[in-house]
């Protein structure tokens, strides 16, 4: 998992002890939810103060169209179970990108080609010449 902090783009281990389904923080059970399901170079962008839309955007890939379409399911299961409501979803008829707006942390999953493509870890970087690059 790779989290940013105040530009700078750092690893941080998932907590072992929080599993998917456990009460936690938002994006604690996201974070935990996409380890879950197997999801695959999970970035979590602290975006508070840079927009209104959210304090965190978190990207992942899948590898295939079902493989994207089972984390966003999986994802959408566990933060219902969670307590967090019916987050909106978009993007589910084909998988290539699938947006979860669950409040305060948007969740984009792509296909590798996909998130190459837009490259949102640049676009939404303190610093652009920092920002990891996921070549896929």
């Amino acid at each position: 998992m790779t989290f940013e902090s105040e530009g700078q783009a750092v690893t941080a281990p998932l907590q072992s002890a929080l599993g998917a389904k456990a009460k936690g923080t938002l994006i604690e059970t996201v974070l935990a939810s996409l380890d879950d399901a197997k999801a695959e170079d999970v970035v979590s962008l602290h975006i508070a103060g840079k927009s209104a839309l959210a304090d965190y955007m978190v990207i992942a890939s899948g590898r295939s169209h079902r493989h994207v379409g089972a984390i966003a399911d999986h994802l959408l299961r566990d933060l219902k179970e969670a307590g967090y409501g019916n987050p909106r979803a978009e993007g589910q008829t084909h998988c290539d990108w699938v947006l979860v707006d669950a409040g305060d942390v948007i969740i984009h999953v792509f296909r590798p080609e996909v998130r190459g493509f837009y490259n949102l870890e640049k676009m939404w970087a303190a610093d652009p010449s920092d920002a990891p690059h996921y070549a896929g």
